[in-house]
Parts: C-alpha cells; sequence; structure tokens
C-alpha cells in the first residue's frame, strides 16, 4: 500500500478550500460594502454640518430683520410677529400673500422678559419649576391645580 490518502479524501479536502474561499470573498465583499455605507454616511453628517455653519454664518447678529414669533391659524396660514428696527409688524402669511394686520412700538427688552412668577429660585425642585413654566406657558396666573378649561 502507498502513502497517498485514497482519492475521496483529497477530493473532499480541494472542496472544503474551495468552499472556504467562497465564504471569505462573500464576507470581503460584504466588508467592502459596509465600508462604503459608512463612508456616505460620515459624508452626509460633514455636509451637513458644514451645511448648519456656513447658515450661521450668513445671519447677522444684530440685524434689522428679526422673527420675534409665529404661530398657525389654518393648515396653510400663519401669523408672525417680525420686529424692523423699532417696530413691530403683525403679518398674516397664507396662500401665497403676506398681509400686514397690525403696527406697534417694540417693547423695551425688560418688558419681554419672564414675569416674576416665572423666575426660578435657586432651591426650586423639578416640580414647582416645571409647574412655573406650565404656568407662564399657558397663560395662567393664580389658578393652581385647576385646568384651563375650569374656573
Amino acid at each position: 500500500m502507498s502513502d497517498t490518502p485514497p482519492r475521496d479524501t483529497a477530493a473532499s479536502g480541494l472542496e472544503a478550500i474551495s468552499v472556504g474561499g467562497d465564504s471569505l470573498v462573500g464576507m470581503a465583499t460584504l466588508g467592502k460594502t459596509a465600508a462604503a455605507l459608512a463612508l456616505v454616511l460620515v459624508i452626509i453628517f460633514v455636509a451637513s454640518a458644514l451645511l448648519k455653519r456656513l447658515q450661521q454664518r450668513r445671519q447677522p447678529g444684530g440685524g434689522r430683520l428679526r422673527v420675534i414669533s409665529a404661530t398657525a391659524v389654518g393648515p396653510r396660514e400663519r401669523v408672525v410677529i417680525v420686529q424692523v428696527e423699532e417696530r413691530w409688524l403683525v403679518l398674516g402669511v397664507g396662500g401665497g400673500q403676506i398681509n400686514k394686520l397690525h403696527e406697534l412700538a417694540a417693547p423695551d427688552h425688560e418688558a419681554t422678559s419672564l414675569p416674576a412668577e416665572a423666575v426660578f429660585a435657586a432651591g426650586d425642585s423639578f416640580a414647582s419649576r416645571f409647574a412655573k413654566a406650565l404656568k407662564h406657558n399657558a397663560g395662567l396666573k393664580d389658578r393652581t391645580g385647576l385646568g384651563r378649561g375650569r374656573q
């Protein structure tokens, strides 16, 4: 008898190498695809950050025009308060049109600050700060514990 292994054993070893090679090729292809996807995501995030930074530079710090507030009054209609120098313009925006509804003098900076009841003390808990903020945002004054509709 000879020292060479039977032909079937050699063929099965060759098959194992070729099957293993196919899986390695498949894994390499999967790795390349994942790397390409990661590269595309990095490019998107970098481009987004650059655009945000460029938009911030374009906005003037102390410009003459500033949007003070805006609220929706319909699906496509909004009421917007815009400050132009020392005047506030109340504008109706909708349907491709902008209409001036009212004009008034801009209030002083102290008048636009938070009222005394909305200012947080240093020892306030989260719950009391949250309650004060809710009252301030809802326009409630001294109606503690009551909903907006009840009095």
